[in-house]
């Protein structure tokens, strides 16, 4: 099982992180968790095309999760992605996705006169028929699946699992996902945007990689809304450590906690709750779990 981190920041803009976005490549899949702005990049600077992945699985709605949907989704249509023989992308996130994807692709959707153009065109047709494809070309088609805190997805090789954590409720419905390998028996659980709960300690229960989201340091807006909702690197830490992983990375940094001075500090409070291994997430960094 190996891990690409494509995107470990946040909604603040970041010349040094893409907003989430992680890639798993397992058993000759690759399934990418979450796809946020500047994420598309980092998946081709990490030597990966948008036709290459199989399946996209969303943790929640938030744009700095998603926002680059739609150019995944575009490229891979342009590029042929299920339509010259492969198999097209699944898609798997929670309400409203199946909207968000028709309000992009749909008939009246946002892309619906550059889609139309593309299908339309004589010389874009030329481009297409260029390319492999047949006439007359259809539009994009992902194979969208509408999920919940119930849904678990498994091949011969591998099994998703999920459990809700609260962190947008009840606005948005934010899952936090666990991947096991069935060959390796190697496990990797990504948090998404959590607060602490027993859900997400099970969940991760003796993983080899946990990935939590480490939005606020320690002794930062104490006793606040945000501090309820988003763990300190100790609070993560203790949370590794009841779940007994064997490896901690932290992501989703703010710019302001962004430079060597706060990601030492980050690590040692990590520290004081959680023994194990912990790494600052890095765009493009590569963790590899073998067995």
């Amino acid at each position: 099982m190996k891990i690409t981190f494509l995107g470990t920041g946040c909604p603040e803009p970041s010349l040094r992180r893409a907003s989430s976005g992680y890639l798993v490549e397992i058993a000759g899949d690759k399934i990418v968790f979450d796809f946020g702005g500047g994420v598309f990049d980092r998946l081709m600077q990490a030597g990966h095309r948008p036709e290459d992945i199989d399946v996209l699985v969303l943790s929640h709605l938030h744009s700095d999760h998603m926002m680059d949907y739609p150019r995944l989704v575009h490229a891979g249509w342009d590029a042929g992605k299920g339509l010259l023989g492969t198999v097209p992308l699944k898609v798997f996130g929670p309400a409203p996705m199946a909207d968000v994807h028709d309000r992009y692709f749909g008939e009246n959707g946002a892309l619906a006169f550059d889609i139309e153009a593309r299908v339309g065109n004589p010389g874009s047709q030329q481009v297409w028929v260029e390319r492999g494809g047949d006439l007359p070309r259809p539009g994009p088609a992902v194979a969208l699946t509408e999920i919940d805190a119930t849904w678990s997805y498994e091949t011969q090789d591998w099994r998703i699992t999920c459990c809700e954590v609260p962190h947008a409720q009840p606005h948005l419905l934010c899952l936090a996902f666990r991947i096991d390998c069935l060959t390796t028996g190697k496990s990797f659980v990504y948090s998404g945007d959590a607060a602490r709960t027993e859900d997400l300690i099970n969940l991760a229960s003796g993983a080899d990689l946990l990935l939590h989201w480490c939005y606020r340091l320690d002794g930062e807006q104490e006793g606040s809304f945000i501090a309820r909702l988003s763990p300190s690197p100790s609070e993560i830490g203790q949370i590794a450590a009841e779940a007994r992983v064997k490896r901690l990375a932290l992501t989703h940094l703010r710019t302001r906690s962004d430079d060597d001075n706060r990601h030492a500090e980050i690590l040692e409070h990590a520290a004081s709750t959680f023994t194990g291994s912990i790494d600052i997430a890095e765009d493009l960094a590569v963790i590899e779990l073998s067995g």
